[in-house]
């Protein structure tokens, strides 16, 4: 259902350095450039992550309440992001753990205080 996702930032550079290196953990790349932005995934027929400069000019802010979620298959890849994160300056929101039965997550803010959590079932 989802086909992409996107997320505000006021360094689009520095944003852009903290992405590549964060989904290169899991085998991700930039897919796309978009001039105000630039989006991740792996093929243009899936979805995919972006970050962009926001469209009206105005500065990019946190919305209260919104996460984007990474799935990923396995508990060493959510420890994974979940430690590159916090090594390329983002802040922790919830250490690597279980959450409920046969869910296992980890929680994190970008550089730009967007929330973000990676999850793995079973």
């Amino acid at each position: 259902m989802i086909g992409y996702t996107t997320l505000g930032t006021n360094d689009l550079p520095r944003a852009a350095a903290f992405y590549d290196e964060l989904f290169a953990v899991i085998g991700i790349q930039r897919i796309m450039d978009f001039g105000r932005g630039y989006a991740w995934g792996t093929g243009m027929d899936k979805p995919a992550f972006g970050v962009m400069r926001p469209f009206d000019g105005k500065p990019a802010s946190v919305g209260n309440g919104v996460m984007i979620a990474l799935a990923v298959d396995s508990q060493d890849k959510v420890r994974a992001l979940h430690a590159k994160a916090l090594a390329l300056g983002g802040a922790d929101e919830g250490a690597p753990g279980p959450r409920g039965e046969g869910f296992y997550a980890a929680y994190f803010r970008d550089l730009d205080g967007n929330k973000l959590n990676a999850f793995c079932m079973g």
